[in-house]
């Protein structure tokens, strides 16, 4: 609900107001003592726009009502390793009581492009069925250059270029450009939301989404195809994920790390 891919219903949506479960679950114990240590929360970075901003402002009252020290960031995941552009909010929460102060981690430094992402899957790795795509739609893509989208192709020929108005999603039939991280794995969506390789006129398989998400090639994903393409695209990049936790166990451990001052209040 506060995704640009959705309906920008907020907190109006079915989803928006899931947050409040997780704040049950902070105060489900009385006394601020018996409470969990520490929280993560994640969304996308459309939450901090949504409903004019009243409702981030709404959810980082909420958790510090509950007892928390909140630190809220949007995080560029392509500076810590991720080979994909992918920006999302993350909230720590540390219990007030505890007094410890929690920084956010520094980018690590080299981005990895998604042509070094998607070098050598191995072929026992699972989940590498291809999407069947029409000779239409193949005969598009070879007209579509690495980086390019169908909107912006300089080569398309006028009769493989999509008779519908254009939408603000830029990456309809739009190829990786192997020399930079890849655009946002995304969860769901119809013809042309696939993700596609530069060279080969197709869709990227389930695990070449994975490898862009950073899940080990031995991590197998269960369900039809597009129930994994959802699983992994509404995942948080595990090694994202890893950099994040591994920074909040090191404030509890006193160990110190970089840092950099947060970007959201």
């Amino acid at each position: 609900d506060f995704s640009i891919v959705g309906e920008h219903k907020g907190f109006d949506g079915e989803f928006g107001p899931l947050y409040s479960y997780g704040v049950k679950v902070l105060e489900k114990n009385q006394e601020l003592v018996n409470r969990p240590r520490w929280f993560l929360a994640e969304n996308v970075g459309g939450i901090t726009s949504s409903n004019e901003g009243a409702a981030f402002k709404k959810i980082l009252a909420d958790l510090e009502n509950a007892g928390y020290e909140v630190t809220p960031h949007k995080y560029r995941l392509e500076e810590y390793g991720v080979p994909q552009a992918r920006h999302r909010v993350i909230i720590v929460g540390v219990r007030r009581d505890l007094g410890i102060k929690f920084e956010v981690p520094a980018p690590v430094g080299k981005r990895i492009t998604s042509g070094e992402a998607l070098e050598d899957i191995p072929s026992w790795a699972s989940n590498q069925e291809r999407t069947k795509q029409s000779k239409t739609v193949i005969e598009r893509l070879s007209f579509i250059d690495p980086g390019e989208n169908v909107w912006n192709a300089k080569r398309l020929p006028d009769h493989l270029k999509l008779n519908v108005p254009r939408t603000q999603l830029s990456q309809i039939y739009k190829k990786l450009d192997p020399n930079k991280p890849s655009y946002t794995v995304t969860g769901s969506g119809g013809g042309g939301t696939h993700m596609y390789h530069w060279v080969e006129n197709r869709a990227l398989t389930n695990r070449e989404r994975a490898r862009l998400q950073t899940f080990p090639d031995d991590f197998v994903f269960h369900g039809s195809k597009e129930s994994v393409r959802k699983q992994i695209g509404m995942a948080i990049p595990v090694k994202g994920a890893q950099i994040v936790v591994e920074a909040i166990l090191k404030t509890f451990a006193g160990v110190e790390y970089d840092s950099v001052t947060p970007n959201l209040k």
